[in-house]
């Protein structure tokens, strides 16, 4: 047990969530704070960008994107970041006025989005699923000396594993999706049911990493980017549960995850993000500028630790006359 630390590749780089109304109510208020510190509102200053993305893009906007599409362009990106989930209620229910939205499941956007706010969006990179770890705590130490990640995980103490939640966003059901592939990969009967015993279900995508590097959590269930946003050590599930090789789409599409709140079905699948804009952006000049720069610099994505492989960037369905593919 981890009591003294409660509160692939390395590289540096329970349901404890309560009922659906309250990670409701989480949502609404750690999520604006996160909007209002991170990058400000999705306001309506001029010659800006306003951007609604999965909040595991987070730093990678305010950080790299952000700053170099302003210097090529003169306009501000102004985001906000949540689970992608999340992103697509407050589209459908217009709490939000994107220009341009930006999920973590390509999928899910346009299952969601076509028909009523676009009909188009394009695949700009992909990520890998694994655990972003203190290497300073006992599970970290254990880790690094070469013991299994699903050994040690079911001897954390209640809460030192936090993973997204997965109402709320792809990285937690992907987790819940993951914990289910390993159980058959490793021939751990009963070990999804006992793992979401254990862990804490995060409702701030964007603070997934804050918590492990402030020591209060060992470790948490995040995409490589995550962890590199923090500098912290990230060990890469294997292929058959990363949800990164497109080869094992069918292996991926064997596990699946409904939400408490919409009931909606997911199949496991390879991560992509994608992005569109609104068909009613106040600037879609704008957003079609901001879209065409994540497809123009595949290399800031990588720098921020995402992967843009040979087969993207890939569009979707009828894209404007200003991308340019």
């Amino acid at each position: 047990m981890y009591a003294e630390n409660r509160h692939g590749h390395m590289t540096p780089g329970g349901r404890h969530g309560g009922d659906s109304v309250s990670r409701r109510t989480a949502l609404a208020t750690a999520g604006s704070l996160v909007g209002i510190g991170v990058a400000g509102c999705l306001g309506t200053a001029t010659n800006s960008v306003r951007v609604l993305s999965a909040g595991s893009l987070a730093r990678t906007f305010e950080d790299q994107i952000g700053p170099a599409f302003e210097d090529e362009t003169g306009i501000a990106v102004h985001g906000e970041y949540y689970g992608t989930n999340a992103v697509m209620r407050m589209v459908e229910d217009r709490t939000k006025h994107p220009d341009v939205v930006v999920s973590a499941d390509s999928t899910l956007l346009r299952d969601r989005l076509y028909g009523a706010f676009t009909d188009w969006d394009v695949e700009f990179a992909t990520n890998s699923l694994g655990i972003g770890y203190n290497a300073e705590t006992t599970f970290g130490q254990r880790l690094e000396a070469g013991e299994p990640w699903y050994e040690l995980a079911l001897e954390t103490d209640d809460g030192d594993l936090s993973i997204g939640d997965p109402d709320l966003d792809p990285l937690g059901y992907r987790a819940v999706q993951a914990f289910e592939l390993a159980e058959a990969e490793h021939g751990l009967e009963g070990f999804r049911d006992e793992l979401l015993e254990r862990v804490y279900e995060e409702p701030e995508e964007p603070q997934m990493m804050a918590g492990v590097e402030s020591g209060s959590r060992a470790a948490a269930v995040v995409y490589h980017n995550m962890a590199v946003d923090h500098g912290l050590p990230f060990l890469e599930f294997p292929d058959a549960y990363n949800f990164a090789n497109p080869e094992l789409a069918d292996h991926y599409a064997t596990v699946e995850f409904t939400t408490d709140e919409e009931g909606y079905t997911a199949e496991g699948r390879p991560i992509l993000y994608n992005a569109t804009v609104n068909d009613e952006a106040d600037d879609p000049d704008a957003g079609h500028q901001l879209v065409q720069f994540l497809i123009d610099n595949p290399d800031l994505l990588v720098d921020a630790g995402l992967t843009v492989g040979e087969r993207l960037p890939r569009p979707a369905g009828e894209l404007p006359e200003a991308i340019d593919v």
